[in-house]
């Protein structure tokens, strides 16, 4: 079985995107949602993405953004997948040269259901929590997954070092999207925590 990747996600310092790269991440989230704690603006995203090798993935996440700014900002910043993390729907997904991931909030079972209508690359399933596009560092209940392809799943959602392996073991995905659960404080990452969970994710 192929080894699990790792996304981390909302860097707004180049030294923790090194960092994460240094730990073995295979993808770098940068986040453009004005209203998250996270977010870069487009220079400090430059910089973050520059600093990359070939072989990470740097990913832009955006939330209900209009599509002629996402595309913008993704050619300015030289990303190579845009994220969608809010309520967009399969035709706003749709049409991209770029790689694709969604975003799936879970409040129940059912909600899985909604991956299906999606002509994306790649689905990313994170905790349902009021008024919080993502970052909130809440699970669901990893059982709710089992719905999704397993092929282009990306497990998010209060994911940390200690709790992984676990997800990894229970859900079996093709990645796993960290933000919160490698943090010192909201956007300021800890590189020996990106460490562990990289780690733990990867022996799982």
């Amino acid at each position: 079985m192929a080894m699990v990747k790792v996304k981390v996600c909302g860097v707004t310092r180049v030294e923790d995107a090194r960092a994460a790269v240094a730990a073995g991440a295979a993808a770098i989230g940068v986040n453009f949602y004005a209203r998250s704690p996270r977010c870069v603006n487009v220079e400090t995203a430059q910089a973050i993405i520059a600093t990359l090798p070939a072989s990470v993935c740097g990913v832009g996440v955006f939330v209900n953004e209009a599509r002629a700014r996402v595309a913008e900002i993704a050619e300015r910043v030289g990303l190579r997948a845009v994220q969608f993390h809010g309520e967009e729907s399969p035709s706003d997904c749709a049409g991209w040269s770029l790689k694709v991931i969604k975003a799936l909030r879970l409040r129940d079972r059912e909600s899985v259901s909604a991956a299906a209508q999606y002509p994306v690359d790649f689905i990313l399933l994170d905790a349902y929590v009021e008024g919080h596009p993502g970052g909130t560092g809440r699970a669901f209940t990893w059982e709710w997954a089992a719905a999704c392809d397993r092929s282009r799943l990306i497990l998010a959602g209060g994911l940390t070092a200690d709790n992984v392996a676990d997800a990894v073991r229970a859900v079996r995905p093709l990645a796993v999207d960290v933000a919160s659960g490698v943090e010192r404080q909201p956007g300021i990452k800890d590189a020996e925590l990106m460490k562990r969970f990289i780690a733990n994710a990867q022996t799982a």
